[in-house]
């Protein structure tokens, strides 16, 4: 049983004091067993290395006057570590307190070394982080409600123009039937059906409160639904009507035109300075909020009706 104990300790400091720029001394580690009160002695270490070795683990052995070692390859890179921790920093799914959490979780996959470095370029506190502190927990409970088959009810809130919590719904709870969950534009989405709405539809996590999940089998979901035209439909343009739309765009807008909608949009050469795009959007205010943003850039050409729509929502925002 200490044979175990002393690896797993010879382990743990090794993964802590050590990486491709850091190393230990027999010495070191012996030292440590110590005030752990666990025996060792220097004939019986470099078999407990080879032991790890032969588990997988990368330890490397120097032979000076006294062996050095190191644990050259955690499970992460320094640049895996500090990318994970990044996309936790910007996420607006995490709450800042949760992010610090994690951030210091995923330091831990590292030496204390590497640890403190990145712990030097962490930055959260201005960001725009969600106030809902249950999100974390939230979305446990609707990914478990997923993999059992089962309904969830919750309550839903909007905040008003003091940011106090609403309740939606007249403060009644729907009743759900999640599909999947999905990270768009850095906010986690529930699709599934709605008994309320009576079709299928998304609901925003951080929005949500009381989840509970309930004894009822899911409604299942049709054959014939696409997860992929769904949320191409919802969340590249939103829920409004679909028509094929023929956009006017100077060639500087191909990259915007190609990331927006991909190989899916009809392209035909105007003139040398302009190209036109047609294809099927969701037209909605969010379709003519992103024309807007291109300053003439990008301007609605057919159909008529179209046009007629985003110059009224160009007249009402100006009154």
């Amino acid at each position: 049983m200490e044979s175990k104990s002393r690896i797993l300790h010879i382990l743990k400091y090794l993964w802590l004091n050590t990486d491709d720029e850091h190393s230990v001394t027999t010495t070191d580690i012996l030292i440590y067993l110590k005030s752990e009160n666990i025996t060792c002695d220097r004939k019986t270490l470099p078999v407990d290395i080879k032991k790890l070795c032969q588990f997988g683990f990368d330890i490397e052995e120097e032979r000076r006057r006294e062996n050095h070692y190191s644990l050259s390859n955690h499970l992460f890179t320094l640049p895996e570590v500090k990318l994970l921790i990044d996309a936790v920093e910007s996420s607006k799914v995490i709450t800042t307190k949760k992010s610090f959490e994690l951030t210091e979780k995923l330091s831990r996959l590292t030496s204390l070394y590497q640890a403190a470095e990145l712990k030097r370029n962490i930055y959260i506190s201005d960001r725009v982080k969600p106030l809902n502190e249950q999100i974390y927990y939230l979305i446990d409970s609707i990914n478990t409600a997923i993999n059992s088959n089962r309904q969830i009810s919750f309550k839903y809130f909007h905040y008003d123009q003091n940011r106090n919590e609403v309740p939606s719904n007249a403060g009644k709870s729907y009743f759900f039937s999640p599909y999947c969950l999905v990270w768009n534009n850095d906010h986690y989405y529930a699709i599934g059906y709605s008994e309320k709405h009576s079709k299928i539809t998304t609901f925003r996590i951080d929005h949500m409160k009381n989840v509970n999940i309930l004894s009822l089998e899911s409604i299942q979901k049709p054959d014939d639904f696409n997860l992929r035209d769904f949320t191409r439909q919802v969340f590249d343009m939103y829920d409004g009507p679909i028509e094929k739309v023929t956009l006017c765009c100077t060639n500087e807008m191909m990259n915007y035109i190609i990331d927006k909608f991909g190989a899916a949009a009809e392209i035909t050469p105007i003139d040398h300075k302009h190209f036109s795009a047609t294809t099927d959007v969701s037209v909605s205010k969010t379709f003519f909020g992103w024309v807007f943003q291109f300053n003439g850039d990008i301007k609605i050409l057919f159909p008529s009706s179209v046009v007629e729509k985003y110059s009224e929502m160009l007249k009402n925002a100006i009154k």
